[in-house]
């Protein structure tokens, strides 16, 4: 699979790979993943890395890198072209994402090496991208819009100097607080916060907002260094919004507050949810008509 000549979505941006961290167990959506990879379970008539991958596509993204564990071998064959081979026993229109992924971009894999959580995780892709600024896409948050989150951050991010970072951020309850990385700090404008202050997981009862990150970064090389230097947090685990608080001590983290829909499908509700809605609302169909 060759790198596309021509970005999909033009845009002025210097990042062309994305990673996927996919070493994760799924334990909060079994028991349906007690033997399949949750990123494989079917949104809207496709395997949601699919939909996640597609959107890198609709983004410019020229390389995808995946991020496997134990037991996820078979997200590598799901992108594999001699999958091809099936194509004449499939119905109609079951290959597309698949043919346009295929198009577009180089689809590589590489191990995690141990299961210390997002960051570790990230870090395990170093080695493909070296000290090149980078996406990192989570793939069971699910977000519709007619424009990818990933391009919207990616034309916030070609207006920043080198070495600067991008998360993707929304206003969740303070009730839920508990379950993110929460950011503070001041808004330049209604989309854009320049973060001062990160911390994962925070007690409800002391986060410093109710501004969460979810599912979709761009980061600088720079934040491989940090993460090798970040001892293991909450729940034992390396926290990639650990590493992040090197860019803000460096005036250097932008909060995005994106435009979208989204979905955490990494839950049986949200799994649900998102099944429901993109049962309606095709992403492929949707970028294809908006952007090519």
């Amino acid at each position: 699979m060759k790198p596309p000549a021509q970005r999909e979505h033009n845009h002025a941006s210097s990042v062309t790979t994305a990673v996927l961290p996919l070493a994760g167990r799924g334990t909060r959506l079994l028991p349906l993943t007690r033997a399949v990879p949750k990123e494989l379970l079917p949104v809207g008539g496709r395997p949601m890395v699919e939909s996640a991958v597609l959107e890198a596509v609709f983004s410019g993204i020229q390389r995808v890198v995946l991020v496997l564990g134990p037991g996820k071998g078979a997200l590598a064959d799901h992108f594999s072209p001699e999958l091809a081979d099936l194509r004449s026993q499939a119905p109609p229109h079951a290959f597309d994402g698949l043919d346009h992924i295929w198009s577009k971009v180089e689809v590589i894999s590489v191990m995690q090496p141990d299961s210390r959580g997002l960051g570790s995780a990230v870090l395990a892709a170093q080695p493909v991208i070296g000290d090149a600024p980078f996406a990192v896409i989570l793939a069971d948050d699910l977000i519709d819009h007619p424009q990818p989150v990933l391009a919207q951050m990616l034309e916030v991010h070609a207006g920043l100097s080198p070495g600067k970072g991008v998360v993707a951020v929304m206003n969740v309850p303070r009730a839920d607080t508990a379950r993110y990385g929460v950011c503070a700090g001041s808004w330049q404008n209604q989309q854009c916060m320049r973060v001062r202050k990160l911390v994962e997981k925070p007690n409800p009862s002391t986060a410093p907002s109710t501004t969460a990150i979810v599912g979709r970064y761009v980061l600088p090389g720079s934040i491989f260094d940090a993460l090798a230097h970040t001892r293991p947090g909450v729940d034992g685990e390396v926290q990639l919004t650990d590493a992040l608080c090197n860019l803000t001590e460096a005036d250097g983290l932008l909060a995005f507050r994106f435009a979208g829909r989204r979905f955490d499908a990494g839950t049986v509700a949200g799994w649900q949810a998102a099944s429901t809605h993109f049962a309606h609302h095709d992403l492929l169909q949707r970028w294809t008509t908006q952007l090519s």
